[in-house]
């Protein structure tokens, strides 16, 4: 399979992340991401005998999933939700302008800079024209913007640490969900959860919790890191729609335009 169509198969699936997390934003943010990627780690647990890896390589994971996620959550807590999601998708960005740095053998083109910042543009769009925007200032777009320098030099540094089987990304989700069980214990209230409740927690730990890190392994891997970059874009667009046909809102041309620059941006960018 073309790496290109295994990172399609994660944005497709981190795409619902955020319409799942509207249905339970009841659940405290640590204990709904602790228990969904716990749940997304089962699949790998009869490939078990492959999560002998470093210690460097755990850490990696750890720093990826849990520091991703703790830091996320920290952002949307402090600032304006809107704009925190919009900070922190500059992760594409990071990954198509790092890779040269990060990665041995990739230089940065023209176009794929282009494609990049108008990606980016795109994804603006998307999420301000989707939820609105206060443009105040906060704190919190500090700890977004360490999230998203954490999930590209995440994504890019699994291709610079000794090669490890996909299997182990379950290792990771568990690890770090145990993790994040434990900052609900000390930071959160307990809560009792519905049988609702479990089922939609148990679809986002199998989809994007869960099936889209080991998509997205299998295509950091076999892929172009810049060509999946610039691809990601359609995250927030994808995710930005699929919240409009749930919540009932109309179009608008603000997506409309987001949709043009950043399925362009796609085309553009994986043909450099």
């Amino acid at each position: 399979m073309h790496p290109n169509l295994y990172a399609l198969g994660a944005i497709i699936l981190w795409a619902s992340l955020a319409s799942l997390g509207v249905a339970l934003k009841h659940v405290p943010p640590f204990l709904l991401t602790g228990l969904a990627l716990v749940i997304g780690s089962v699949p790998a647990w009869p490939l078990a005998r492959q999560w002998k890896i470093p210690p460097r390589t755990l850490a990696l994971g750890l720093y990826g999933l849990f520091g991703y996620h703790f830091l996320l959550f920290i952002a949307l807590r402090v600032a304006p939700p809107v704009e925190a999601n919009l900070v922190n998708y500059l992760w594409p960005l990071l990954i198509v302008v790092l890779a040269p740095v990060l990665l041995p053998g990739m230089r940065l083109k023209p176009l794929h800079l282009l494609a990049a910042l108008a990606g980016f543009a795109g994804a603006g769009i998307a999420i301000l024209g989707g939820g609105g925007a206060t443009g105040a200032w906060s704190w919190g777009y500090l700890p977004a913007l360490a999230s998203a320098v954490i999930w590209a030099t995440y994504s890019l540094w699994t291709r610079r640490v000794p090669a490890f089987p996909t299997a182990a990304i379950g290792l990771f989700g568990l690890a770090s969900g145990l993790l994040s069980l434990a900052c609900h214990a000390l930071l959160e209230p307990a809560v009792t959860l519905t049988g609702t409740d479990w089922g939609l927690i148990a679809l986002m730990g199998l989809g994007p919790l869960g099936a889209a890190f080991f998509l997205w392994d299998k295509a950091l891997k076999t892929g172009d890191a810049r060509h999946i970059g610039i691809l990601s874009y359609l995250t927030p667009l994808a995710s930005t729609t699929l919240l409009v046909l749930t919540s009932g809102r109309p179009f608008t041309a603000s997506i409309a335009l987001a949709g043009a620059l950043i399925i362009g941006a796609a085309i553009i960018g994986t043909r450099g």
